[in-house]
């Protein structure tokens, strides 16, 4: 029987151990080679582009620089997803590999006490990251010629308390009987290839964004919800009844199951609730992490820190706290 990818020495690049045995100056290192690879980590100013700048540490011995230019101080982090940071770099590296060891997510209170941070400090930076991880996925187009690509919906959030009882119990999948709350993320997968996820009232208003995220010539796997009927017209399309089978005849939806097991088991085992304005980041990660399920958790360490330091300051939240927008 072959060995899991998770058990293998592959998969287990960087420990934490290596992380807090780092010094500040290492970790500072490793984010300015991050920020400006073109440079090998020399300083560029992000207000000018100038690349002649100086050490101007402060005495607390926070890297600092500062712009012979238009003489603007910045730091290695100002403009990305970490401007402003007032925790250490090292810290933030020990954060990010601790959320890259949790293969299917990890919980702001248990990254709170790992870190010894409060629970907004470590719920900001979680949702920070996955705001990193959507970053690849922006303007993404899967599928091709020939290429497989496969479509499903799942829904999340509202969750009604069945009455006491059982004369008053109600069907909660009718949508008389929901709140409004509930949202659908749809997923589209190509086949040992990529995916992008969106979040939607119901399925039937997916397919715009499915009709635009999958490229022509793609054939299209889907189950036989009348959701998917719109997509016919656009591709070859092959539908498998699941109260018959899960498979048949090459039609199936399994890889798009699969990313609906991780983002489920995130939120029953860790989140407990991925509704609301966040559900699309939430998404976003289980796709990340099944996208790059077989990448060594150092890969995957350095590669969201790479995506969070050449985004742009966050657009869900300001500061130390939410900007109370939609995300």
């Amino acid at each position: 029987m072959a060995q899991h990818f998770l058990l293998s020495a592959a998969s287990k690049t960087l420990s934490l151990g290596r992380v807090f045995r780092m010094s500040d100056a290492e970790a500072e290192t490793m984010f300015r080679n991050l920020r400006w690879p073109e440079t090998n980590g020399a300083p560029v100013c992000p207000h000018c582009g100038s690349l002649n700048a100086y050490d101007c540490r402060r005495s607390n011995g926070a890297p600092r620089f500062r712009c012979r230019e238009c003489e603007k101080d910045f730091s290695v982090t100002s403009g990305t997803l970490f401007a402003s940071h007032k925790l250490p770099l090292r810290v933030y590296l020990a954060a990010i590999a601790v959320f890259c060891n949790e293969v299917k997510g990890k919980a702001a209170l248990a990254l709170s006490r790992d870190m010894g941070v409060s629970y907004k400090t470590a719920f900001v930076l979680l949702h920070k990251l996955r705001e990193a991880m959507g970053e690849e996925m922006k303007g993404r187009v899967v599928g091709g010629e020939g290429e497989v690509v496969e479509v499903d919906g799942g829904y999340f959030g509202g969750y009604i308390k069945p009455a006491n009882h059982k004369e008053n119990r109600r069907d909660r999948r009718l949508a008389r009987n929901q709140n409004g709350k509930r949202q659908c993320v749809v997923i589209v997968r190509e086949r040992e290839g990529r995916s992008v996820p969106a979040v939607f009232h119901s399925e039937g208003a997916a397919l715009n964004f499915i009709k635009a995220r999958v490229a022509k010539d793609s054939i299209v796997n889907a189950d036989e919800a009348g959701s998917w009927d719109g997509l016919h017209g656009k591709y070859e399309m092959r539908r498998i009844n699941h109260q018959e089978a899960y498979s048949e005849n090459g039609a199936c939806t399994n890889d798009a199951e699969s990313y609906f097991s991780r983002l489920r088991r995130a939120e029953i085992g860790h989140y407990h609730s991925v509704a609301g304005q966040y559900l699309l980041r939430y998404a976003q990660e289980a796709s990340w992490r099944e996208d790059h399920r077989r990448m060594s958790n150092g890969d995957q360490v350095f590669r969201i820190a790479g995506l969070a330091m050449k985004r742009k300051p966050s657009v869900d939240f300001g500061g130390y706290w939410q900007r109370h927008l939609a995300a």
